[in-house]
């Protein structure tokens, strides 16, 4: 008995083994640490289970340390010994997984620690030590070895242990996966979610089927929303480590895996889910990067939107798609989330009513800055299917297209009218101010040709058919006003350097305007040229236009010195010749002002016109050359005038050099005596002015007063080769016609002696004058008879 006492047996005070004391403070998990205690060593339950596995329960669950305790009362509503046992024996038999529901009864026995008449810690701590000091100290007992062997003999050797058998891995409850899902440690919890879902119910769990795979779903719904916020949280940097992300790609692989043992049916498809959540995640940075409200205009909102891909495509190149399983190809994965979610933002914009401005910044940000800033930075050889798909479709890209066009169309149109309205109403005032009209027309169309190029090849040929159809009205328009502007009376009585200074206003608007137009026409399509021609034409007759009124001024005031050409006083003064450079080269200081284009067209119109006024009175007869003295000095005369004219337009700047030698020709015509000579050089000047005809020759032969019929036909013959070849090869264009615009003399002929036999004295006949008669006859001028004289 003291022995058993000794031990507790029989001892009121001393609970019996196998029994839980009745006003004890401790619960049977004493000794199991508490949340605080996790980390240090871990004891194990009364029934040889670990208590890491409660200690994991009560920090996932978030339940404080729980102590049962028996009173002799219990309080209303306390769960009975029943149901106490029944738990317990639950959570404490091996080898069973405890479920959700376990941990509706662990809240309701937090109730069920008793207030009253417990006993202290520190006292029965203290009571216990003073028993062991009374007893002393617990003696030494021999081992059985050395009951056994008698002193002095060698002990033999111990039995060989046995190998104990392997523990088995004992399963984690909902709550402890749950905590693994929380910590994300992804892929162990995985695992034990594969398990759960794989445990094959037993015949008592029956009736629990249902509620493990309520749990099973539970557990996949907190681990999804796990793994989608990762992949929103890995996305921003720093964002979580790369430790996390190789989880995530360890959970995909996992349940790819599982899918093929589920089956078709009930595979779970996370991989496919991943997808969905990388786009999702693409779609929320993109739009909150293009916020409309901080961004303000498109173009703006496209900026930010190109910053964000790149920041987010150099995230997942440097730290995301590295850290995921290889199999996944997550490069691509993210790459297309992004794409998806940037087509779904671009469609979006693309179908509201945009201006004019943002229709192009949205075409070239998707032709050219997408491609080359975000595309160019990938590897596209990564995608399944080698390529992404355009962002927005061909219709929607011709769409906004057409829009552009049809806007530049109005917007220019009606530009170019109000330009040409301001421009007309300086036109007459006095304080007219130098036109911008031509750089104004070219800054509003190619504000419209240089942003093409930036969309597409195609965009361009139809901004430039379309801007050239709009300058082609604008220079019809210009042309009418032109014209109404020189045909009336009232702006002819603006002073001549005002009225000049408008006119040449009007025409240096012809180049720029030209050159932009065939500029249009090269790069636009063939149904181009139209328009085209339509713009050159009025171009064209505005240039003749004021071309032909400048130099109609200008020869008003130069008529005076031409009509003292080729008289008496001609041969001995050069007061006329003077008069005429004098005048030119002062004019041409204000000509000066005008574009070289239109300049060297104006300045070759007068050095031609200027030859033609000279040369006009020499072949109407106002001089008749009677010797070969007279035709010496009239030749002579002609060539000192032929070189100051030459000089005087070599200095004006004119390429007019076939204009050079008319004057000499006719010279050599006047002064050369022998017949082959003449015929040479009419030869000679039938070459280079084809345009000459056999009167105009008749007409030098009757200035040099070759009479002799026989020789003047010789000379003619050259000419009339001419007339039958006319319309010919040898037809000189209309800016090479110098002939032509010089009055034909009336026709003369010789009258031969058969036809003078029996109407005329022979005394009559012998004089040389009457050799050679005018067809009709008429009384000689005044002025013809005193150069005759």
């Amino acid at each position: 008995m003291p022995i058993l006492k000794s031990l507790g047996v029989g001892d009121p005070k001393v609970p019996r083994a196998g029994t839980l004391p009745l006003r004890s403070s401790r619960n049977p998990f004493e000794d199991t640490p508490t949340l605080e205690e996790e980390d240090g060593e871990l004891g194990t339950l009364p029934n040889g289970t670990s208590c890491r596995r409660r200690a994991t329960l009560e920090k996932l669950a978030g339940l404080a340390p729980f102590r049962l305790g028996w009173t002799s009362g219990r309080r209303a509503g306390s769960p009975g010994d029943g149901q106490v046992r029944s738990f317990l024996g639950r959570v404490l038999a091996p080898g069973i997984r405890r479920s959700s529901a376990d941990f509706g009864l662990l809240n309701r026995l937090q109730g069920f620690r008793t207030h009253g008449d417990e006993e202290p810690a520190g006292e029965a701590a203290r009571r216990l030590a003073f028993l062991r000091l009374g007893r002393g100290p617990k003696p030494r007992r021999a081992s059985l070895a050395e009951r056994l062997v008698p002193a002095g003999e060698a002990a033999p050797e111990p039995p060989p242990k046995v190998p104990e058998p392997p523990k088995i891995k004992e399963p984690l409850s909902v709550l402890e996966i749950l905590g693994l899902i929380q910590r994300r440690e992804l892929a162990r919890a995985d695992e034990h979610i594969l398990e759960l879902e794989a445990e094959a119910p037993t015949a008592e769990a029956e009736a629990g089927a249902g509620r493990r795979a309520r749990d099973v779903a539970l557990l996949y719904e907190a681990l999804q929303r796990e793994l989608w916020a990762l992949v929103r949280e890995s996305l921003a940097a720093p964002g979580p480590g790369t430790g996390a992300v190789s989880q995530l790609g360890l959970v995909l692989l996992q349940e790819e895996a599982a899918d093929a043992r589920r089956g078709p049916g009930a595979a779970r498809k996370l991989r496919a889910h991943w997808a969905e959540a990388v786009a999702r995640a693409a779609r929320e940075r993109l739009e909150e990067a293009a916020a409309p409200g901080a961004r303000g205009a498109l173009a703006g909102q496209l900026e930010a939107l190109r910053a964000r891909l790149l920041e987010d495509v150099a995230a997942v190149r440097g730290r995301l798609a590295p850290a995921y399983p290889a199999g996944l190809r997550a490069g691509a994965v993210y790459l297309r989330g992004y794409h998806e979610a940037l087509a779904e933002w671009l469609g979006a914009a693309a179908r509201r009513r945009l201006p004019l401005a943002d229709r192009y910044a949205l075409l070239h940000w998707h032709n050219h800055v997408y491609p080359r800033e975000i595309l160019g930075l990938v590897d596209l050889v990564a995608l399944e299917n080698g390529e992404l798909g355009p962002l927005l479709s061909a219709g929607t890209l011709r769409g906004l297209e057409d829009e552009c066009v049809t806007d530049v169309k109005a917007q220019t149109r009606a530009a170019l009218l109000r330009v040409l309205q301001e421009d007309e109403e300086q036109w007459g005032s006095m304080d007219y101010r130098p036109s911008n009209l031509a750089q104004d027309v070219c800054e509003l169309l190619e504000e419209h040709t240089e942003r093409a190029p930036h969309i597409s090849q195609e965009f361009v040929e139809r901004m430039a058919y379309c801007c050239l159809g709009g300058l082609a009205e604008f220079l019809q328009s210009f042309q009418q006003r032109v014209e109404r502007f020189h045909e009336n009376p009232g702006i002819r009585e603006l002073p001549s350097d005002t009225y000049i200074s408008r006119t040449i206003s009007m025409v240096n608007c012809g180049p720029p305007l030209r050159s932009l137009a065939e500029r249009l026409a090269r790069v636009g399509p063939p149904e181009s040229e139209p328009a085209r021609e339509a713009s050159a034409i009025a171009l064209d007759r505005v240039t003749r236009l004021c071309h032909r009124v400048l130099a109609e001024l200008l020869f008003q005031e130069l008529q005076p010195h031409f009509n003292k050409l080729m008289r008496r006083k001609w041969l001995s003064s050069s007061e006329a010749l003077d008069g005429i450079v004098g005048t030119l080269g002062a004019q041409a200081l204000a000509l000066r002002r005008m574009q070289d284009e239109p300049y060297q067209v104006l300045v070759a119109e007068l050095h031609r016109r200027a030859l033609v006024e000279y040369v006009r009175p020499l072949l109407r007869g106002r001089l008749r050359c009677r010797s070969a003295r007279t035709r010496s000095r009239v030749a002579g005369r002609l060539r000192e005038d032929a070189a100051q004219l030459q000089r005087l337009f070599r200095r004006l700047e004119s390429q007019a050099y076939w204009l050079d030698q008319v004057v000499p020709h006719l010279a050599e015509i006047l002064q050369l005596e022998d017949t082959p000579s003449i015929q040479v050089e009419v030869g000679v000047l039938v070459r280079d002015y084809p345009d000459i005809r056999r009167k105009h020759v008749a007409a030098l032969l009757d200035i040099r007063g070759l009479r002799n019929t026989a020789a003047r036909q010789e000379i003619l013959a050259v000419a009339r080769d001419l007339e039958l070849s006319e319309g010919g090869a040898l037809s000189p264009s209309r800016d090479r016609a110098f002939f032509a615009d010089i009055p034909v003399p009336r026709t003369s002929f010789c009258l031969g002696l058969p036809l003078l036999l029996g109407r005329l004295p022979v005394s009559r006949l012998a004089r040389p004058n009457l050799a050679c008669l005018p067809l009709r006859p008429h009384s000689p001028s005044p002025v013809r008879a005193r150069a005759d004289r």
